[in-house]
């Protein structure tokens, strides 16, 4: 019988998964299109590869075993999977149709919603992935400007100006590389370093897991109006969950361009640049930014009715409501067991649970016990990789069987590590490192 939300005798069966997985290799290249998803993020031999459906706050592999996940689609899913509300409108518009030949009005309807909740949205337009917005953005950046180089601090997706920075910078050419730096988030100093008067824009996510402190992004802003630079925020996982406006309205601060998707649909392939009208009229001819999807009208169907339900059901505080109970209590089971390697981080929308070799883990792979938390977590029916993504679906009941989870699977690792046997006490090939940094970005300062 397949594993359920429960206690299960046994870790979960993953034949099929298995199956679907020797069909894959030598097919898919890293055997999944998104790399958060893929089976190098999970304890290989032990955890599901493919979903079957979801629903809510749960989802099913494609051996039929269930989950509580704390993925949620890896950041698009706010309301929980399959909401009705957002089904029933992309229902009625797939009888209508998906894409047509001329401009469908939803464009415009989506449009004045999302000006409506998003500060300094004056003007905004559509593509489908992240990436895609924050491209259009270092491109609007450099027109308006007149200037080249890129401040950045954070993940931004997978094109040139960006990848540039990281150790996948294979087929980017040096000239590329040569024009984008990073720098340190919380660190003035580290962007000052990197400010200079070719500096486009300063581009970064407002909120990873640490919290702006002393009035960082209002400094931030200074800084780059004084250089001339514009400010960028990536608003992927702070647009329309930690705050329905995102980060600026959370902490108050306008940027100069902002970039949203995964939240804003649903689930639906959406994304959305918005900013200052002076900077995004250039849009019209002088930056060439079209595409044939952008106004894909199921999933602007499905953005129009998550932002209705965003405000009606005020949704933001609820996810925070229920996530400062989440990580308050990981970090007091973490605190009662005098694990201080275990930390729980982020703001509450959306933690992050972390291992260190420190304290009684000295020596011990942190990989490891993340791996060993993750297995047992499986076992007992939730689907984590490192974060809780909170949505809508996720109730306090799912909170409190999370958290008692929690507690069983952290006197696990500590046993584990009392005895150094963590590595023993795995049943298969630890997880990945995550290719998605969380700090230390000051990498690349720019050359003087």
């Amino acid at each position: 019988m397949p594993n359920t939300v429960f206690e299960n005798t046994d870790y979960p069966t993953i034949a099929e998964s298995e199956a679907w997985l020797a069909r894959a290799r030598g097919l898919v290249p890293a055997l999944t299109q998104t790399l958060a998803k893929g089976p190098g993020q999970y304890v290989r031999g032990v955890a599901p590869v493919y979903a079957s459906r979801a629903k809510g706050s749960r989802l099913w592999d494609v051996d039929g075993n269930e989950y509580l996940d704390w993925q949620m689609a890896i950041g698009p899913i706010v309301l929980g999977y399959g909401h009705d509300a957002v089904d029933d409108a992309i229902r009625r518009q797939l009888a209508d149709g998906i894409t047509f030949s001329l401009v469908h009005p939803l464009e415009v309807e989506v449009a004045e919603r999302i000006r409506e909740v998003v500060p300094n949205a004056e003007m905004v337009r559509f593509s489908k992935t992240g990436c895609d917005v924050t491209s259009a953005a270092v491109r609007l950046a450099r027109a308006f400007t007149g200037r080249s180089k890129v401040l950045c601090c954070g993940y931004h997706g997978w094109h040139d100006w960006y990848v540039a920075t990281t150790d996948r910078h294979a087929g980017i050419p040096e000239t590329t590389r040569d024009l984008t730096s990073t720098f340190q988030y919380n660190d003035l100093a580290s962007v000052r370093e990197g400010l200079d008067d070719d500096v486009a824009c300063v581009i970064l996510e407002p909120v990873v897991f640490e919290e702006p402190r002393d009035g960082f992004l209002h400094e931030l802003k200074n800084l780059c109006s004084k250089n001339g630079s514009l400010l960028v925020f990536d608003e992927m996982w702070t647009g329309f969950r930690t705050a329905i406006g995102g980060a600026q309205q959370r902490y108050d601060v306008v940027a100069d361009l902002a970039c949203f998707s995964k939240a804003v649909a649903n689930g639906m392939p959406l994304s959305v640049l918005t900013g200052r009208r002076d900077v995004m009229t250039l849009l019209d001819r002088q930056v060439f930014f079209f595409t044939t999807f952008g106004g894909e009208a199921l999933s602007l169907a499905a953005a129009k009715a998550t932002i209705d339900e965003l405000r009606a059901r005020d949704v933001p505080a609820t996810l925070e409501r229920r996530g400062t109970r989440l990580s308050g209590g990981v970090r007091a089971i973490a605190s009662e067991l005098a694990m201080d390697y275990v930390s729980c981080v982020g703001l509450p929308a959306r933690t992050m649970v972390a291992f260190a070799a420190t304290g009684e883990a000295s020596g011990e792979n942190p990989l490891e016990l993340k791996s060993l938390a993750q297995q047992e977590l499986l076992k007992r029916g939730i689907l984590w990789g490192g974060f809780h993504n909170f949505c809508l679906a996720h109730t306090d009941a799912d909170v409190d069987y999370t958290l008692a989870s929690w507690r069983a699977v952290l006197e696990i690792v500590k046993r584990a590590v009392a005895e150094r046997r963590v590595r023993a006490a795995l049943r298969g090939d630890p997880v990945e490192p995550v290719f998605r940094k969380t700090s230390h970005f000051h990498t690349k300062p720019v050359a003087r």
